[in-house]
Protein backbone atom coordinates (compact mmCIF):
# COMPACT_ATOMS: atom_id res chain seq x y z
CA UNK A 1 0.00 0.00 0.00
CA UNK A 2 1.31 3.32 -0.94
CA UNK A 3 2.06 6.01 1.74
CA UNK A 4 0.30 8.91 1.24
CA UNK A 5 3.20 11.31 -0.10
CA UNK A 6 3.52 8.21 -3.08
CA UNK A 7 0.20 8.64 -3.87
CA UNK A 8 0.19 9.50 -7.95
CA UNK A 9 -2.98 10.14 -9.88
CA UNK A 10 -3.02 8.15 -12.23
CA UNK A 11 -4.90 5.85 -14.76
CA UNK A 12 -5.15 2.51 -14.09
CA UNK A 13 -3.75 0.28 -16.22
CA UNK A 14 -5.34 -2.85 -14.20
CA UNK A 15 -8.47 -2.17 -13.19
CA UNK A 16 -10.03 -0.04 -16.17
CA UNK A 17 -13.05 -0.77 -18.36
CA UNK A 18 -12.83 2.24 -20.64
CA UNK A 19 -9.32 4.04 -20.41
CA UNK A 20 -8.49 3.30 -16.47
CA UNK A 21 -9.93 6.92 -15.44
CA UNK A 22 -12.35 5.39 -12.34
CA UNK A 23 -10.01 2.57 -11.81
CA UNK A 24 -7.28 5.49 -11.42
CA UNK A 25 -9.62 7.62 -9.44
CA UNK A 26 -10.49 4.48 -6.82
CA UNK A 27 -6.98 3.52 -6.33
CA UNK A 28 -5.63 7.48 -5.18
CA UNK A 29 -8.66 7.78 -2.81
CA UNK A 30 -8.62 4.13 -1.50
CA UNK A 31 -12.13 3.13 -2.84
CA UNK A 32 -13.85 -0.06 -4.16
CA UNK A 33 -13.52 0.45 -7.93
CA UNK A 34 -16.89 -1.07 -8.43
CA UNK A 35 -18.34 1.30 -5.86
CA UNK A 36 -17.03 4.46 -7.10
CA UNK A 37 -18.07 3.43 -11.38
CA UNK A 38 -22.10 3.15 -9.79
CA UNK A 39 -21.44 6.29 -8.08
CA UNK A 40 -20.04 7.86 -10.86
CA UNK A 41 -22.91 6.64 -13.30
CA UNK A 42 -25.39 7.77 -10.91
CA UNK A 43 -24.11 11.39 -10.90
CA UNK A 44 -23.48 11.31 -14.47
CA UNK A 45 -27.23 10.02 -14.96
CA UNK A 46 -28.97 12.63 -12.75
CA UNK A 47 -26.65 15.82 -14.45
CA UNK A 48 -27.76 14.63 -17.91
CA UNK A 49 -24.71 12.28 -18.88
CA UNK A 50 -23.35 15.36 -20.43
CA UNK A 51 -21.30 16.72 -17.92
CA UNK A 52 -19.95 13.30 -16.70
CA UNK A 53 -19.11 12.42 -20.08
CA UNK A 54 -17.12 15.31 -20.88
CA UNK A 55 -14.87 15.36 -17.13
CA UNK A 56 -14.26 11.41 -17.97
CA UNK A 57 -12.94 12.75 -21.82
CA UNK A 58 -10.56 15.35 -20.09
CA UNK A 59 -9.33 12.73 -17.20
CA UNK A 60 -8.23 10.52 -19.66
CA UNK A 61 -6.55 13.10 -22.05
CA UNK A 62 -4.46 14.92 -18.77
CA UNK A 63 -4.60 12.09 -16.38
CA UNK A 64 -1.00 10.07 -17.09
CA UNK A 65 -1.73 6.19 -17.55
CA UNK A 66 0.62 3.99 -14.29
CA UNK A 67 2.72 0.96 -15.66
CA UNK A 68 2.94 -1.94 -13.37
CA UNK A 69 5.96 -4.15 -13.17
CA UNK A 70 6.05 -7.62 -11.94
CA UNK A 71 4.01 -8.23 -9.08
CA UNK A 72 4.89 -4.51 -7.62
CA UNK A 73 1.57 -1.64 -7.88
Amino acid sequence: MDSYNDRELKRSSKDKMIAGVIGGLAEYFNMDVSLLRIIYVLVSLFSAAFPGLIVYIILWIIMPERQYYGNNR
